[in-house]
């Protein structure tokens, strides 16, 4: 993006590390203001839903659970299984898409106000910082300090509360992958019977205290590819944080009753709050960088300033370069109506799949390694296995019967099938067809699966027989 940069060179370093290559760590200001009181507000709101969510159930299902070890996943009540692949490469698409074309209107506001690594990070672990080891200058002395009695005391203490939301954060991250249930009966049993699902906690446990004790703003930098991709879905046209550069240049320091227009100079005064307040250490006067997570804390920390040497707000702001350079402001550009088109008919997609899903998938074939058998003079038989998933959050007593064409299923079990919710069920079938009903060595079945003498699926196969000369 075309914008002017008083320091050529930022781009040439990480704010994070210094000249010798090593980690420089951040201590951000504490910073108040209208902005930061919104994201505060949203992140209760969004850390409430998500704390909450697993304890919800709809129809004793979870309202939302991500169980990777035994391919179920639940939305919104609804039970998804891998054979459900189509729908979710359909709402991955729509999910990459969603956020290209937000990114592309109003940049990264993902990040600063929905991203869970933010919101536990600055609205959470770095409030009990401020609370324990004071702000910016204390926490600066704190870390150069020798360990004295007050270092070990605030870092044990520090440490330990960290330690224990972390551990609170790794149950409940845990419930969203084994469901309430499954997590209660390993917390309130006798560890040793649960070790697999003990150990996962410690390892969550472990991860979550090392990002947010340590490793911190890198996640956003380093790991998260979402900064990236600001470089090809960013234009001049995106609403992202900006610096008036028009308005700001040339900077100054502030001398009382200067007419800074007067003499030629901005309304940055170059205090350098900005940066001091920036949880990634990047000075937002340089342009738009991929560090930048749209906190909105340089805007208050501005905004403040403005506020004391009595001039406008807003010299930091949610603006487009275009707009500030040329006063042009566009959010519907040809890229995003674009990509809203393929938004929209991607949604719908989804809409019809999700309408058309049977509540219960069922998989016939013939087994494997095995030919027709001949029951009779004029009777074959063919050996199936078949496999059945109830899809839905009720128990379900399932029919088979043979539809086209005429002839007999037996199934080798328990008829009618007795499925429970969410469960899986596996068996085999045997089908006898009239060996004059043979259209050719494979011919076309269609099996009905009926609930309560409703049909609710329909499978097609084939039989297999000897070569039918006419």
């Amino acid at each position: 993006m075309g914008v002017h940069i008083p320091n050529p060179n930022f781009r040439d370093h990480i704010g994070t590390i210094d000249e010798s290559g090593k980690r420089k760590f951040l201590y951000p200001r504490k910073t108040n203001g209208k902005f930061t009181n919104y994201r505060r507000i949203a992140s209760y709101i969004l850390l409430a839903i998500l704390l909450f969510t697993p304890f919800i159930q709809i129809d004793g299902e979870p309202f939302m659970m991500f169980n990777i070890l035994e391919r179920k996943f639940i939305l919104f009540g609804k039970i998804f299984w891998p054979e459900d692949f189509l729908l979710a490469l359909v709402a991955m698409l729509i999910g990459v898409l969603f956020i290209a074309v937000f990114t592309v209107a109003f940049g990264r506001l993902f990040c600063g106000w929905i991203c869970p690594q933010t919101i536990f990070m600055e609205h959470v672990f770095r409030r009990i910082e401020y609370w324990i080891d004071g702000d910016r200058n204390q926490q600066m002395r704190l870390a150069k300090m020798k360990w004295n009695a007050e270092k070990i005391r605030k870092r044990v203490f520090k440490n330990g509360i960290f330690f224990a939301i972390s551990f609170g954060i790794s149950n409940i991250f845990l419930m969203y992958i084994i469901g309430r249930d499954a997590w209660w009966e390993i917390v309130s049993d006798n560890p040793v019977n649960h070790i697999a699902g003990l150990a996962s906690m410690l390892i969550f446990t472990g991860v979550f205290f090392f990002v947010f004790a340590w490793f911190r703003e890198q996640v956003c930098i380093i790991v998260c590819p979402y900064g990236r991709l600001q470089s090809v879905l960013l234009d001049r046209n995106s609403i992202v944080i900006a610096y008036d550069y028009v308005r700001g240049e040339i900077r100054s320091k502030f001398k009382k009753s200067e007419d800074r227009e007067a003499v030629g100079k901005g309304d940055c005064i170059d205090c350098n709050q900005c940066v001091e307040v920036c949880p990634t250490g990047i000075d937002i006067r340089n342009g738009t960088q991929l560090e930048c997570i749209n906190c909105t804390a340089c805007m208050d920390a501005c905004d403040h300033v403005m506020d004391k040497i009595n001039r406008p707000r807003g010299l930091i702001r949610y603006d487009s370069e275009n707009n500030i350079a040329n006063n042009t402001k566009k959010i519907l550009t040809a890229r995003v109506i674009g990509y809203l088109g393929v938004l929209v008919i991607l949604t719908g997609l989804f809409g019809f799949l999700l309408a058309g899903r049977t509540a219960v998938d069922t998989l016939i074939l013939r087994t494997p390694g095995q030919l027709y058998q001949k029951v009779s003079a004029d009777t074959l038989s063919n050996l199936y296995n078949y496999k059945m998933v109830n899809k839905t959050a009720e128990d379900m007593e399932l029919e088979v019967k043979l539809l086209e064409p005429k002839g007999r299923l037996q199934l080798i079990g328990a008829n009618p099938i007795e499925l429970g919710k969410g469960d899986l069920s596996e068996g085999a079938m045997i089908i006898f067809l009239a060996k004059d009903d043979l259209e050719s060595n494979n011919t076309d079945l269609k099996i009905g699966i009926f609930k309560q003498g409703v049909m609710i699926d329909e499978v097609e196969t084939s039989f297999n027989g000897p070569i039918v000369r006419r």
